[in-house]
């Protein structure tokens, strides 16, 4: 397969999940609740991030956690309150802009794919915990052990500087 031919391909299953996405109802309310925990694979090289670093891995700005260890987006289903609250704190966007900003990113050739969308905290955790480089935001009730939670900040869910909930 050549390298435009898999362009091709990706850009077809990108608009094709896109479409899927867009239909979905999004009726979850981004309420007060527990913290919303960023988790790693327990290789991945990082422990500490700011909020500004989180939002840039997100963003797709960093793709690498090093010259080896290629960054893997995943992000839940649209009816998530993990969801809806990264959206608001990291990505500062709508689940419009949200959608746009992916097809947009992917259309220039600045990323292979948008993140991963998982449909539910069992899928997240098997998928975060296989897959090296892998990074997701969890209900900080939901962590199991098998995976890093990261300080964002300097700080872990349930300080009260924590900036995720």
């Amino acid at each position: 397969m050549n390298l435009n031919h898999k362009r091709v391909v990706t850009i077809l299953f990108l608009v094709g999940s896109l479409v899927m996405v867009l239909q979905a109802p999004s009726t979850a309310q981004v309420s007060r609740g527990a913290d919303i925990a960023v988790v790693v694979h327990p290789d991945t090289p990082v422990t500490d991030l700011s909020l500004s670093e989180v939002r840039k891995v997100f963003l797709g700005e960093r793709q690498y956690w090093n010259s080896k260890l290629p960054v893997v987006l995943m992000i839940r289903a649209p009816v998530a309150r993990e969801r809806d609250v990264v959206l608001k704190v990291i990505y500062q966007m709508s689940e419009a802009q949200f959608k746009q900003y992916w097809v947009a990113k992917i259309f220039r050739a600045e990323s292979a794919s948008p993140p991963k969308i998982v449909y539910s905290n069992d899928m997240q955790y098997e998928l975060v915990s296989a897959l090296p480089g892998a990074i997701a935001f969890i209900d900080a009730r939901n962590v199991r052990p098998g995976l890093k939670v990261l300080r964002v900040d300097g700080h872990l869910p349930g300080d009260p500087e924590y900036p995720l909930h």
